[in-house]
């Protein structure tokens, strides 16, 4: 236990391989009291059983203002101008959360992923047409970020002249660490950017448009309609969930690639099949660690470990998806695997409403990579990939590499 109180889980040096400690966390300590570098406590539970049931055990809830009693200290103060962002889904428990997520799933209905796919096939097809074969080009910045941002901008409905700010935005947005500093240095771009999306919803009030926005403006069960703070939350949320999840989705899932060649050699023989392939990737080297935080309405146990009321919770997502109790050979790479019961996406009535997107944002990329290129490789050693520090995302800064495009 001292041990583990010692180990920074948001350093960039742990992100490169998180693995080891996660396996001895399942083997000697899988309900772990934790000091986070923030100097807060924290538990992390590490178990693929265990995680499940914490994903939809009502106990622990998202709003610390839900836990009767909950130390003043522990709610932490929101600025005016920020206080939208409190209004988000992920963040809300039932009946708000409930409510919430009905409202949002009827805008964002399978119909509207699906109808996305062939647009994703020209962005990643694009992306790839600029990219000169036998030169070393980071695959983050000039395929797996902008096939995202450019999706979410698209279905939000910005407007193509203000694309390069909303990206410039965003990007200083999801580089917020636990630490003080990287919050204050982003408040400028948080602050334009409620304002724009709050602009944005607005315009779509007076005169709707064929996108997204304007059908969540639109939406309504029962007399109920989401409110201006609301419609900014959700926006907010898609940005970030959506936007973070592919970008690392589809980096780790090259990396991963690039460091089992046998099984792209196999998988490029062989590229049907590239749903299983993913989800693969995704329980194998996922975008995310862990779910969002979680408190204690009340005393809860798990095994023999009780974790106090008002304790901060994680369920280790990258643990219980490499847990050998659940998976046969965790850790070797099986793109062939069925049934893969992973939880990268969480679980319970939080799942991630925007898995589907993400998964197809994934698997077009990945084949369209594949298809249009007789190699790639990493232009430098693998020792020198650097990962993002951070608490719930896992992903690298860059990912170098030689395309040999396929003419």
């Amino acid at each position: 236990m001292l041990a583990h109180r010692r180990v920074d889980i948001t350093s960039a040096r742990f992100k490169a391989d998180p693995f080891s400690f996660y396996e001895s966390l399942r083997r000697d300590d899988p309900v772990c009291s934790i000091v986070l570098p923030n100097r807060t406590s924290a538990w992390l539970i590490s178990r693929y059983d265990d995680v499940v049931s914490a994903l939809k055990d009502p106990r622990l809830v998202k709003n610390r203002r839900n836990v009767p009693g909950a130390k003043k200290a522990g709610l932490a103060w929101t600025p005016k101008m920020f206080e939208p962002l409190t209004r988000n889904m992920l963040d809300s428990d039932p009946p708000d959360h409930t409510r919430l997520r009905m409202l949002v799933h009827k805008a964002f209905t399978p119909r509207v992923i699906e109808s996305l796919h062939d647009r994703i096939v020209v962005v990643a097809n694009q992306l790839l047409d600029d990219i000169t074969s036998n030169q070393s080009v980071d695959l983050i910045e000039r395929y797996a970020l902008p096939i995202p941002t450019t999706i979410i901008a698209e279905l939000i409905g910005v407007p193509v002249g203000d694309r390069h700010q909303f990206h410039r935005w965003s990007s200083e947005i999801v580089s917020i660490t636990l630490s003080t500093w990287s919050t204050v240095r982003a408040i400028p771009a948080l602050r334009a950017f409620l304002r724009y999306i709050r602009s944005q919803v607005e315009a779509r009030r007076r005169k709707p448009q064929g996108d997204f926005l304007s059908a969540l403006v639109a939406v309504e069960e029962s007399g109920e309609r989401l409110s201006t703070d609301e419609l900014v939350a959700m926006v907010f949320l898609l940005l970030i969930a959506g936007h973070e999840t592919t970008v690392n989705l589809i980096g780790n899932g090259v990396l991963t690639l690039l460091q089992n060649p046998d099984q792209m050699a196999r998988l490029r023989r062989s590229p049907s099949g590239i749903e299983t392939v993913v989800e693969e990737l995704l329980r194998y080297a996922g975008p995310l660690d862990m779910a969002t935080e979680r408190f204690a309405r009340e005393a809860i146990t798990f095994g023999d470990i009780t974790i106090p009321q008002d304790a901060v919770v994680y369920a280790v997502l990258a643990s219980a998806n490499r847990d050998e109790r659940q998976f046969m050979d965790p850790d070797t790479l099986d793109l062939a695997r069925q049934p893969n019961r992973h939880v990268e996406f969480g679980h319970g009535i939080h799942f991630c409403l925007g898995a589907p997107l993400a998964q197809l944002e994934g698997q077009i990329a990945i084949r369209t990579l594949l298809e249009r290129t007789d190699d790639f490789r990493l232009a430098i050693p693998h020792e020198a990939i650097r990962w993002r520090k951070g608490l719930v995302l896992r992903g690298v800064t860059a990912l170098p590499v030689t395309l040999d495009r396929r003419h």
